[in-house]
């Protein structure tokens, strides 16, 4: 951040949120009380305790036209854009006005720009306003309203961090219901110059995205349903096919009374039940409607409970195979431990690729979430 003042200097904000770590000082020898005060705003930056209002410190007695001339609001600007709170509070804490007179070339705010370009960080500001309802109620030059900007297409970089069609339409869902919630009930039906609802925006612009959202779950539906079809096929047969087979007189397990195979039957049929559960819910993702709204609950915790299922009959498959493995070839224990070892190792490739994603969309669909509305009251 570069700071100067009248004719002989200006301000220019420029490359934040790391635009505080350099404060110009003017040459103008005239202006010595504004010299020691910037050099005071310097030495704090070097302490590194408060850099942003140390920065923010040498404009606070600077008059609209040096603010215009020094291109702040611009920065403002692009702190909304990149998601840069500190940056927006500090500024408008040394002058308030720039809350309401920070707006770009579309007449769109630091809240419009922070739902257009996905910064929840900076949108979460707006709940620690007195007047949240004002800025909820605004318009920009093209009638849209905050509501508008969540129907806008996101930016790709903001996709890009996201896995997965299925979740980035579930985070478009998130975005648009979050603003809603902000705004007034009777202006959810707003109307810009394109005589667009921000409905009727959302659905045209996420088009596309909706479809590749179907298509990735369905995809990964179809995949998973194989899996979990084989695996309640072995288990269904392991059931009439113990190890060591049956007496020939009364017709019961050999192993009936031995622990090993009490453990081989509840993991086999726990197996089989729950590969069963994870194929059925597969089999209702491939032929969900796949609209909207379904993305937001419905469709991931499908997944949620398709993928858990899966993991958890794959477990108790490969435990049913280790204990049968012990009982028919205890005494070969060469064999029998690095077999076991083996059979771990779809479980542990199943865990390594599968896991992370079912976490993150576990997280998604029912963890904290990126809003927070307990925001402190500012400036």
């Amino acid at each position: 951040m570069c700071v100067s003042r009248g004719g002989d200097w200006k301000i220019v904000l420029r490359d934040f949120p790391s635009c505080h770590h350099d404060l110009a000082v003017p040459t103008n020898s005239a202006n010595v009380l504004e010299v020691s005060r910037i050099k005071k705003a310097k030495a704090v930056e070097n302490d590194k305790e408060f850099p942003l209002q140390a920065a923010f410190s040498a404009i606070y007695k600077l008059n609209e036209r040096e603010i215009t001339a020094g291109r702040i609001r611009e920065a403002i600007l692009k702190a909304a854009k990149r998601g840069n709170p500190e940056f927006i509070v500090e500024a408008i804490r040394i002058h308030y006005p720039f809350l309401w007179n920070t707006n770009d070339e579309n007449g769109r705010n630091i809240f419009f720009l922070a739902v257009e370009f996905r910064q929840a960080a900076v949108l979460n500001l707006i709940h620690g306003l007195a007047m949240k309802h004002v800025f909820a109620n605004m318009r920009d030059k093209g009638a849209n309203c905050l509501l508008h900007m969540a129907g806008l297409p996101p930016p790709s970089s903001h996709l890009n961090r996201i896995s997965g069609a299925l979740l980035q339409m579930q985070r478009e869902m998130q975005w648009f219901k979050e603003v809603e919630s902000i705004i007034p009930h009777m202006k959810k039906e707003y109307l810009n110059r394109e005589n667009k609802t921000p409905r009727d925006l959302f659905t045209e612009n996420h088009r596309e995205l909706l479809k590749q959202g179907e298509k990735w779950t369905k995809a990964n539906a179809g995949s998973c349903s194989v899996v979990a079809a084989l695996v309640a096929t072995i288990t269904f047969a392991a059931a009439f096919t113990v190890p060591g087979g049956n007496d020939q007189n009364k017709g019961y397990p050999i192993f009936l009374h031995k622990s090993l195979f009490v453990l081989f039957m509840i993991s086999n049929a726990t197996s089989l039940f729950s590969s069963t559960t994870s194929l059925l819910i597969f089999l209702a993702l491939l032929n969900s409607r796949y609209a909207e709204d379904d993305f937001l609950k419905s469709l991931p915790s499908k997944m949620i409970i398709g993928l858990s299922t899966m993991l958890f009959s794959l477990a108790n498959m490969m435990l049913a195979f280790c204990a049968a493995l012990f009982l028919t070839l205890k005494s070969q224990a060469w064999i029998v431990i690095p077999v076991t070892f083996l059979g771990c190792v779809p479980v542990i490739f199943y865990i390594w690729l599968q896991f992370p994603l079912l976490i993150e969309i576990i997280m998604s669909t029912y963890g904290p979430g990126i809003f927070n509305r307990n925001v402190k009251r500012w400036p």
